[in-house]
């Protein structure tokens, strides 16, 4: 099997030498922004959408992107067809770029851009649809909304790591962090949705949240079967307490969840509701009209 090549900087390396400088800002201060995509049958599903929130979340940290935005879908795209992925995910990343060992980015020349293609299975499993997943209630409390903000994708996430590392510790698959007020925030790499009498509720961006595309879609779609949606501060005990809770992402695709803290949400998983979103999303992601053709 060929290796996989890299995009760095308008150049393809291979994988086993793909490489950035130890003194670019993203490996030393978590300096840069990123994408995480999905390519479906050969369609790279809301690259567009994906690609504004890169450029968004770049505009935030003063970060000069050193291409245009068609430039940067035309980059993922090429590097979609070098390599021959029908189905994979994409992990495009900007970083301030090489500078010294100074926190000052005007010490960085110019930013780098690394696209990286390549097979992944969802990141909690492949039968985490069928079986759901176990989470946590973290004691790491998300960042809020005016510190390091998560409405910007940036290469910090250390506060997701912590919380992930308490979900292992407990034998659980994931955890649920709170905001900074004690509210339900998301999951460490997810959005996350409840069910409540035929309603769903997902967190505003005001919780501290990602405003994830996969968030989106989700309740574009939920909008078309019909089911009425709420964005709005959701409390510990109503998450307890729902009919049916999942989690939504690009890496994680939709996921139910089975149990959190011990506690058991509803009567089956998938739910009746999470189950119908679920199985429009799958009708979504392949139809070439929700992305960028590429193979």
């Amino acid at each position: 099997m060929q290796e996989p090549l890299v995009y760095i900087d308008g150049e393809f390396y291979a994988k086993s030498i793909a490489k950035v400088s130890v003194f670019d800002h993203g490996f030393l201060y978590g300096d840069g922004v990123f994408e995480g995509i999905r390519v479906y049958g050969g369609v790279v599903f809301k690259l567009r959408e994906h690609v504004e929130r890169l450029y968004r979340s770049a505009k935030a940290i003063r970060l000069d992107i050193p291409m245009t935005l068609d430039e940067m879908i035309d980059a993922v795209v090429k590097t979609v067809r070098v390599n021959g992925f029908r189905d994979a995910y994409i992990r495009l990343v900007v970083t301030r770029g090489v500078g010294d060992l100074g926190l000052d980015p005007r010490k960085c020349s110019r930013p780098s851009v690394v696209i990286i293609v390549e097979q992944l299975e969802p990141i909690l499993g492949a039968k985490a649809r069928e079986t759901g997943v176990s989470l946590i209630i973290s004691s790491t409390r998300r960042d809020p909304v005016y510190a390091t903000s998560h409405e910007v994708k940036s290469l910090n996430y250390l506060n997701s790591i912590l919380a992930k590392l308490e979900a292992i510790a407990a034998g659980a698959d994931d955890a649920v962090m709170l905001d900074s007020r004690g509210f339900v925030s998301e999951a460490t790499a997810a959005n996350l949705f409840i069910v409540r009498g035929g309603v769903l509720a997902t967190p505003p961006i005001t919780a501290g949240i990602l405003p994830g595309i996969t968030r989106a879609v989700v309740m574009q779609l939920s909008q078309k079967l019909g089911i009425r949606v709420e964005e709005r501060d959701i409390t510990p005990t109503e998450l307890l307490t729902s009919d049916e809770v999942f989690l939504t992402g690009t890496g994680a695709e939709i996921v139910p969840v089975a149990a959190i803290s011990g506690v058991r949400i509803g009567e089956r998983v998938p739910g009746p509701v999470t189950k119908r979103i679920i199985e429009e999303f799958d009708k979504a992601k392949y139809d070439p009209a929700n992305g960028v053709k590429a193979l």
